[in-house]
C-alpha cells in the first residue's frame, strides 16, 4: 500500500487562491503592444501561449479593466515581444499602472501594420487578432502570427514568486 501524500488543507477557490498558486508557476515574460487612437499601448503579460502551428497562432490574456484593453479590443494587429533577463526594468515599466511606457528609456519603432516593435528583445512577432474570447474579468486574445524575428540574444526573463528573475544554472 502506498502512503497518501499530505495535500495540506484544501481551500475554496478565490482570486487569492489562484494568485497564490500561480506565484509558484514560473512563466516567461512578454510585452504585448498595439497602436491606439492616442498613441501606442502595451502591457506585460505572463499568459502568452502557443496555440497552433498550422496556422501559427498564439494567445494571451488581458483584463478588461487594463488601460491597454480599449486599444486591444479594437485593433486588428498586435506585437508580441519575448523579453530577456536583462530587461527586468522594461517588464516592470510595462506592468506599472500610469507609467509612460513608450517614453525614454524605452527604445521602439513603428513596425509592420503600424504595430509598435520594441528594440533589443529576444524575439518579436506581429500578429493579426482573430478572436477575443470572454473569460471572467479578462479576455483571451487569439492571434495569427504574420511575421517576426527570433534573432535576439540573451536568456529568457521569467516571472516567479511575484518578481522578475532569470534562469539559474
Amino acid at each position: 500500500m502506498t502512503a497518501t501524500p499530505d495535500l495540506g488543507t484544501p481551500r475554496i477557490a478565490t482570486p487569492d487562491l489562484l494568485r497564490s498558486v500561480f506565484r509558484r508557476h514560473a512563466a516567461g515574460v512578454a510585452v504585448i503592444t498595439a497602436r491606439g487612437d492616442a498613441g501606442p499601448v502595451g502591457f506585460t503579460a505572463t499568459s502568452l501561449t502557443s496555440v497552433s502551428a498550422e496556422p501559427p497562432m498564439l494567445s494571451f490574456g488581458i483584463g478588461t479593466g487594463a488601460s491597454s484593453w480599449p486599444a486591444i479590443s479594437a485593433t486588428g494587429h498586435v506585437g508580441v515581444h519575448l523579453l530577456g533577463e536583462h530587461q527586468q526594468e522594461l517588464a516592470a515599466t510595462f506592468a506599472r499602472s500610469g507609467a509612460d511606457r513608450f517614453g525614454p528609456p524605452t527604445a521602439w519603432r513603428e513596425g509592420p501594420e503600424g504595430v509598435p516593435v520594441l528594440d533589443d528583445v529576444m524575439a518579436w512577432l506581429v500578429c493579426r487578432v482573430v478572436a477575443r474570447v470572454p473569460a471572467g474579468d479578462h479576455r483571451v486574445v487569439l492571434a495569427e502570427v504574420l511575421l517576426g524575428d527570433p534573432g535576439g540574444i540573451g536568456r529568457p526573463l521569467l516571472y516567479h514568486q511575484g518578481r522578475f528573475t532569470g534562469l539559474r544554472d
